[in-house]
Formats: C-alpha cells, structure tokens, sequence
C-alpha cells in the first residue's frame, strides 16, 4: 500500500516586494515548500542552513554584501495577493516559524544587540529582543492598547478611504489596528535611523489575520472583503517602500499570501511488508548521516596540518643549514676548542 497522507491542500503564494540587487530572485513560477521559507529567509541573510534548498527562484547573489533587514508579513485569509514582485506558488503551506533565523542572529551579533521583533496582533503574540526593546516600547501590542490607538488624532482613520468598512464594528477595527501597526513600526523606526546602518541585520516577522476575520463576517464576495484586500494591498506596497528606504535599499521585504495552514501532522499507513523491513534498522550497511559542519572542519584540520608540517620543514632546513659563525656565542666557543686542541 505504500505510504498515505491525509491532510488537507490549500493554496498560498510567497511574494518579493522588494529586495536589494545583492540578492537574485528569478522571475518564474517555481513552487516553493512551505516548511522551507524560514531558510529561504536564512539563506538570503546570508546564513547557512542544515540541508540544502534546490529552489531555482533563488540564484547567487553578492555574497560580500547581505542584506541588513529581513521583514516577512504573513496575511492569512486569501491565497493570493495582487501586489508588486516576484510570485512564487506555496507547496504544503504548513506553519512555520523564523526563529531559527532569530536564533542565527542573537549568536553570530549577540554583542551588537540587532533589532528582533515578531508580532502577531490578533492574538497578543510579542516577541522583541536587543535594540527593538527600546525602538518599539510604545508599539501598540494588545487589543486594547490597539483600539486606543485607532482613535487618537495621528491614526489611519483620519486618513485611511475606508469605503464599506465601519470603525464601528469589532472586526473592521482589528483589521485596521493591523494596518496601524505597520505604519507605527515604520514610523518608530524612522526615528532611529542609525538602527539601520549599524553592521548587524534586523528582523521582523509580522502576522496578520485580519482580512480572514473580515472574510468569515462578512463573507469573500462581499464588499467590505474587497475594499479590505485593496487597502490591504496598498498598505503593504506603502509599508514595503518605507522599510526599504530606511534600510538605504538594502532590504529584503516578503509577503505570505495564505488561504488557511495545512495541518502539519499527517497519517500514515504502512504495509505488513514496510513494517518488517523496518524493524531492520539499517540493512543496507549505509554510513552515518553527513554533518553539515563536516566541510568546515576538515578544512580547518586540513590547512591547519600543512602549515605546521611547512613549518617545521623550514625551520629544520634552516638549523641544518644555519652557519655557527653568525652567533656570537657559538664562534666564541668554537674557537676556544679549535684553540685547546
């Protein structure tokens, strides 16, 4: 029988809104797997991964000069996006998480604090660390603090077209509060420029589900859907051109157009056959698994052993061939003893 996976497929997109020229995607319509994204974002900053991605959208860029920010907006609700850049399908859009790439950048510039921040609005979700403590401490984060803030004077309501939507309603206004987000971070961070020109990269992973909340009221055919995915659209180009112009061009911003997450457990069945070769756990005498890390030790062992073997071949020739007659000491001695005889 084989092996069998019951799980649901949904569709979803992965979208470049702008990156820098040290960074080469390719225009076409490769699928990308969903549980490869975070290394996809790793491999752009410049971080190595444990296993290989043979993905053609992404050629090889500057490898001297990396990007110094990585912003990755998750918009849950719609499966796709019509918005500027390359587009790439998702393959098995199951959730995923960068920290990992979080984890890449607290150990290799863990002295120069860079800014992390993943934020999830919806659901109150925070996560800040280094220099983004200080930069976004008056971000709004819960449900409350957001509603507040929709309707202080500086907000996107007294400048947003909201067309069908209300500011009277619950789900409209948590759509619009993950809007004001991205333009406070922006703002926030416009006032701490030189964040953006220190040596170390910068994250930012983003979640927003708003536009599924507008669907599930309202409903994907109705009209406050549609004016929710324009403005949608609008505020993520904005948002996008805005985090690439503080980064001096040098950023790369991403957008996961997602309909729902596939459920990453799967079941599985097997046959009587497979299950008896299995108890057989290695039957083919294979070697270990390869370290990623093998290649970087041999050639440290490696270039370590030649220099020292160079090493001392020169200064054994050297002792060989050295003349007594150049220290002082040994002549002095030596013409004693030719003296004595």
């Amino acid at each position: 029988q084989g092996e069998d996976c019951y799980c649901h497929l949904s569709k979803a997109e992965f979208n470049i809104l702008r990156s820098p020229a040290s960074v080469a995607f390719r225009d076409g319509n490769w699928p990308i797997p969903g549980e490869r994204i975070p290394d996809l974002a790793a491999l752009t900053m410049g971080f190595s991964v444990e296993e290989d991605l043979p993905w053609p959208g992404l050629g090889v860029g500057d490898l001297f000069h990396r990007p110094q920010a990585t912003v990755l907006v998750t918009v849950k609700g719609v499966d796709k996006l019509p918005v500027k850049g390359f587009s790439y399908p998702i393959e098995n859009a199951v959730p995923f998480s960068l920290d990992s790439v979080a984890n890449a950048i607290h150990t290799l510039f863990s002295e120069e604090t860079p800014v992390v921040l993943q934020l999830a609005p919806s659901e109150e979700r925070v996560y800040m660390v280094g220099k983004a403590n200080a930069v976004f401490e008056d971000l709004s984060v819960t449900l409350r603090q957001l509603r507040s803030r929709l309707f202080q004077d500086s907000s996107i309501l007294s400048s947003l077209p909201l067309n069908s939507l209300s500011r009277n309603n619950e789900v409209d206004l948590l759509f619009l509060s993950e809007l004001q987000v991205l333009r406070d971070i922006a703002s926030l961070l416009s006032r701490h420029k030189h964040l953006a020109k220190d040596h170390s990269p910068d994250l930012y992973s983003l979640e927003l589900s708003g536009l599924e909340e507008i669907g599930k009221r309202y409903g994907e055919d109705s009209q406050q859907f549609k004016d929710a995915s324009q403005i949608l659209v609008d505020s993520l180009q904005k948002f996008a051109d805005e985090m690439f112009n503080l980064y001096g061009g040098n950023a790369v911003v991403e957008v996961v157009a997602v309909k729902e997450f596939n459920s990453p457990l799967s079941r599985k069945t097997r046959s009587i056959l497979q299950a008896s070769q299995s108890k057989n756990e290695n039957p083919y005498n294979l070697a270990y698994p390869y370290n990623y890390d093998y290649s970087v030790i041999f050639n440290i062992v490696l270039w370590m052993m030649i220099g020292l073997a160079l090493a001392v071949i020169v200064i054994s020739y050297n002792l060989w061939n050295m003349d007594p007659g150049y220290d002082s000491i040994i002549y002095r001695m030596t013409n004693q003893k030719i003296r004595m005889d």
